[in-house]
């Protein structure tokens, strides 16, 4: 059983961008399109997540970076922004922001 959330980018339709690594002098491929960002979610185990920018003002969705910013701070060991939220209710916000 699959479903589609329309604000998150499907993997084929990504572009696929280079970024370096301070600590390694090899760059990665993170494919990120313009005008999204990624984040992981999860409590335990992290999924990655490809979002759209536009996200960012959307009141509900602050609401949840505050609460993440003032639970672990501005560390985030994946690389990039991590949020420990259960997978499940950060699905429910992305359809809450996709229906709005």
């Amino acid at each position: 059983m699959g479903f589609r959330l329309p604000g998150v980018v499907p993997a084929k339709k990504l572009h696929q961008r280079s970024l370096s690594n301070s600590k390694k002098a090899a760059s990665i491929t993170v494919e990120v399109p313009k005008g999204y960002f990624a984040v992981y979610v999860g409590e335990s185990e992290k999924r990655r997540f490809v979002i759209p920018v536009s996200y960012l003002k959307q009141p509900s969705f602050q609401d949840l970076l505050i609460q993440t910013e003032e639970e672990h701070g501005f560390d985030h060991p994946m690389g990039g922004l991590t949020i420990t939220c259960a997978e499940d209710a950060f699905i429910d916000l992305l359809s809450s922001l996709n229906s709005s």
